[in-house]
């Protein structure tokens, strides 16, 4: 059984289809076919569901698939950590970023960088669901997500800051000349937030709902560009971790003011595969991210200009 036989199952069980799968691989049809048929002799089972076109896979084929998946990233891992003894890691990194944490990635990308110059660091916005999708199916080398609040699963944590909470509006909205803003004065105001999909929003939910408010916003976005595009706009405020000065400080006619009574904290930090060795790549960042103070990097970004 070779590794590039499995290369070809797992890029037919992505592409559904014989035809495109075999040029996804950059061989015939024909050299595909026969590698999938060569799988299945060896293994003595039937993998993949077809007559004159791919149908699905057989329950073995699913179990193969994830098999297949943890050998494939196991020898890219093996690749990966003899020519970086070499010549330095090398490389992808491809880290999972929920869209709450994406003002703190920037510091951790930055220090990767300055360890492993001749890696590649690939930013993938996702939702924390989709960070455990991507870890489980080795998609994705680590995350950046939430650590209590609906906690993943077969991960190892490294905690990294605690979000905290803040109300962003243009600057002639009512509520941007107070020094801080209760929740309370909130919920009567027009609001945009993130969509119910984003584990941030149900957090605020919760907050809101444990504090006898319901938070109805009338515009909802899967990114906070979209959030500050619609603030620009005036009339509407937003609920936003604190990361969201260091994204948007400079944008003058925004104000950025602390969410209060509560002022409440959410862990945040980053999650890996449970396995040992880690691949080189989840390896090295952990590694980078063990000294970094990222509460201390917030603090020296400072408040936003005009917030």
């Amino acid at each position: 059984m070779l590794v590039r036989h499995l290369s070809y199952f797992v890029t037919l069980a992505r592409m559904r289809h014989f035809a495109r799968a075999a040029e996804a691989c950059n061989v015939t049809q024909s050299t595909l076919s026969s590698a999938i048929r060569k799988l299945e002799e060896d293994l003595r089972v039937t993998l993949v569901i077809r007559n004159q076109r791919f149908l699905g896979l057989t329950v073995e084929g699913e179990h193969l698939l994830a098999w297949s998946r943890q050998i494939l990233t196991d020898y890219d891992s093996l690749r990966e950590d003899l020519s970086g003894l070499r010549t330095g890691l090398r490389g992808t990194l491809r880290l999972g970023v929920v869209p709450a944490a994406m003002g703190a990635v920037g510091f951790l990308t930055a220090r990767f960088r300055e360890a492993h110059p001749e890696a590649l660091v690939e930013i993938r916005s996702l939702s924390s669901r989709e960070i455990q999708a991507g870890l489980d199916s080795f998609e994705i080398e680590a995350g950046l997500t939430y650590l209590e609040n609906e906690p993943l699963e077969r991960v190892r944590r490294i905690p990294l800051y605690h979000e905290r909470y803040i109300v962003a509006m243009r600057a002639d909205h009512p509520l941007a000349g107070r020094e801080a803003v209760a929740w309370s004065e909130v919920e009567g105001h027009r609001l945009c937030l993130l969509g119910e999909d984003m584990q941030n929003r149900r957090i605020l939910d919760r907050l809101a709902a444990s504090l006898g408010l319901t938070l109805r916003p009338v515009v909802v976005s899967n990114s906070y560009l979209g959030i500050c595009a619609t603030l620009r706009q005036g009339g509407f405020a937003a609920i936003v971790p604190h990361g969201f000065r260091h994204l948007f400080g400079g944008t003058p006619d925004l104000a950025m003011r602390d969410l209060v009574e509560p002022a409440h904290r959410q862990a945040v930090g980053l999650v890996l595969s449970e396995r040992d060795p880690l691949p080189p790549m989840a390896g090295a960042l952990s590694r980078v991210v063990l000294d970094a103070d990222l509460e201390a990097a917030f603090a020296a970004a400072g408040p936003a200009a005009g917030g």
